[in-house]
């Protein structure tokens, strides 16, 4: 018989093979997560939002995006290993606004890479995904942390890029935090533009799971509830690409 965390897992893989995606609430993830380890430094994980460095690729509305950076290396089973800082790059065919150029964003703090939440997560996102593609040995997986900014009369932009696949095979955008904002809509689609699916992450721990390989996703952008106080949508972002 199957447990809890067994059932929604199965559940959730027969909907990524249905759909290509799912909206996964943050409860059920905390369970999920949870299962594997206990997240007794989540705090100090998501306060490490207060300390990313402005995107300086986006000219435009840089100053209303930060972000961290890093790549790990990761078999079918076994250690998550972080690997040397490098560039992080995207073909024309998938970010027709920053493809092309290799981009150079500040890395991950190594205690924020060696946290017991991250390592909960990516150990997660390796093995979910696993078992929707048991013919990949090995993956190559991409970090960033995310914070957009709302300012008065300036909303953010989570997608500069509009619609987009990230040219991966799974991606897991999961939501840290969320103050005084509006919107942020995430929205699915299918090759052809039509929208397949749409929902909004609120609450901490509400996560979109995604399989690249089918569909295409954007996020509307985000405005300040209150004008007059800082506002700002923070997120991870995990991407999983077979290696080799």
């Amino acid at each position: 018989m199957q447990t809890p965390a067994e059932s929604t897992l199965s559940a959730l893989h027969e909907t990524l093979r249905r759909d290509g995606f799912s909206f996964v609430a943050g409860s059920v993830m905390r369970e999920l997560f949870e299962h594997r380890h206990a997240l007794d430094d989540w705090a100090r994980f998501a306060a490490s939002w207060d300390d990313l460095a402005p995107d300086a690729y986006l000219a435009s509305v840089g100053h209303n995006r930060s972000r961290r950076y890093a790549v790990f290396a990761a078999g079918s089973s076994g250690a998550i290993v972080r690997q040397p800082h490098q560039p992080h790059y995207q073909s024309r065919d998938y970010n027709n606004l920053q493809g092309g150029i290799e981009r150079w964003f500040e890395p991950v703090r190594p205690e924020i890479a060696e946290s017991y939440s991250l390592r909960t997560i990516l150990e997660f996102c390796r093995d979910f995904y696993g078992e929707l593609s048991p013919e990949v040995a090995a993956w190559h997986i991409e970090l960033h942390q995310f914070r957009i900014e709302a300012r008065p009369g300036e909303p953010g932009q989570p997608t500069p890029e509009g619609v987009h696949r990230d040219g991966v095979n799974y991606v897991l955008v999961l939501l840290i935090d969320r103050h005084n904002i509006v919107s942020g809509t995430t929205t699915i689609h299918a090759a052809d533009g039509r929208e397949l699916g749409s929902f909004t992450l609120t609450h901490t721990m509400d996560a979109a799971l995604v399989d690249d390989s089918r569909v295409f996703h954007g996020v509307t952008a985000v405005e300040a509830q209150d004008p007059g106080q800082p506002s700002h949508r923070d997120v991870l972002v995990v991407t999983l690409r077979a290696a080799g």
